[in-house]
């Protein structure tokens, strides 16, 4: 049996649980608007897609009919002068689906507000942030019990454990190891959590009635902030020297350099952030526009060959979401290993 990388699984679940609370407030900040009575509108047109892929107040499972199978989620409320208001979604509108007043407010085209201009903060558990607590409760109950399996010195792996070992060998030897060498194992937490919450995230956003929990930026922002707060918190001095400095470069271009290489600093992360969204909610909006082809065009022979096509593109973004957990967790030891790199070879 390979010996693995020592886990604390306090840690993982730590850096998971930073990862929740950074992306509640963010998620709800920075969500798209969705349709205010929970309709879809002309099917196949740019609402029935822009519904499928934005955050929403309740958990849409299916429609039957003129029947919107949905789950309502809690709607909380800091009102700075009366305190916590908590309500569930389904209060805010009526039985046939208008938005009513609850409370001194109104949800209204997937956005609350005050009715009586009364200054709150939104903490309401929207579908994205269900999504998030969710992901996080299973990979805490995969990996605590793969932790266990290892702690009672089990001497051949089998079941989950056989199944997740070779994928965190992979993540040691090829990503960790190789791009931040000896150094490695102090920061194989963060990178092991950052692998594996993209990769369930990537792969749940692909079941029916899932919400697009890594197509929402709020959540890739703060992934890559986290890599960007560790990458320059460890940096050492060869990594500052390096961009503040620049070794070989004569005097009359050192300003221009010294320009370019802090820039170089905010474009790492946002390039991060903005390779996840784009990736992710690219293949959800081509998936929904060719199934929305064979209503807007109401052709039988178009929605059989839109399934065929959507198919193959759903087995693609199966591949595309191995790929980015990959490519993603792969850039951030890179940057994170330049940083930590002190300069001796």
């Amino acid at each position: 049996m390979m010996r693995l990388p020592k886990m604390n699984t306090s840690k993982i679940l730590m850096i998971s649980l930073l990862m929740a609370l950074f992306s509640v407030s963010g998620l709800n900040n920075l969500r798209a608007s969705s349709d205010s009575d929970g309709e879809e509108k002309a099917a196949g047109g740019t609402d029935f897609i822009m519904h499928h892929i934005t955050d929403a107040h309740e958990w849409h499972l299916i429609t039957l009919g003129h029947t919107h199978v949905t789950i309502p989620l809690p709607v909380i409320i800091y009102d700075y002068e009366h305190g916590f208001k908590v309500h569930m979604s389904s209060e805010f509108v009526d039985a046939d689906h208008n938005p009513i007043e609850v409370d001194g407010y109104m949800l209204e085209h997937g956005k609350l507000h005050s009715t009586n201009h009364a200054e709150f903060l939104d903490l309401s558990i929207t579908k994205n942030v269900a999504s998030l607590i969710i992901s996080i409760v299973v990979l805490s109950l995969v990996f605590i019990t793969v932790a266990k399996r290892y702690k009672k010195g089990v001497s051949a792996p089998k079941g989950i454990q056989s199944f997740f070992e070779p994928i965190i060998v992979f993540v040691r030897d090829d990503i960790a190891k190789t791009n931040i060498g000896h150094k490695y194992e102090r920061f194989m937490p963060y990178l092991l959590t950052l692998f594996f919450f993209i990769l369930f995230n990537n792969l749940l956003g692909l079941t029916p009635g899932a919400a697009n929990l890594t197509g929402n930026i709020a959540v890739t922002m703060t992934l890559a902030l986290i890599t960007f707060i560790i990458t320059n918190v460890n940096g050492k001095k060869a990594y500052w020297m390096h961009i503040l400095w620049t070794p070989g470069v004569p005097l009359p271009v050192r300003p221009v350099i010294l320009i370019v290489e802090i820039i170089g600093i905010f474009t790492k992360p946002i390039s991060l952030m903005l390779r996840l969204f784009a990736s992710i909610t690219a293949g959800h909006i081509v998936v929904l526009s060719i199934v929305g082809l064979g209503f807007i065009l109401q052709s039988v022979a178009v929605g059989v060959v839109g399934t065929l096509f959507s198919t193959v593109i759903l087995i693609i973004e199966i591949v595309v979401a191995l790929i980015q957990a990959y490519v993603f967790t792969l850039f951030s030891s890179m940057y994170i290993g330049q940083a930590v790199d002190d300069g001796h070879h």
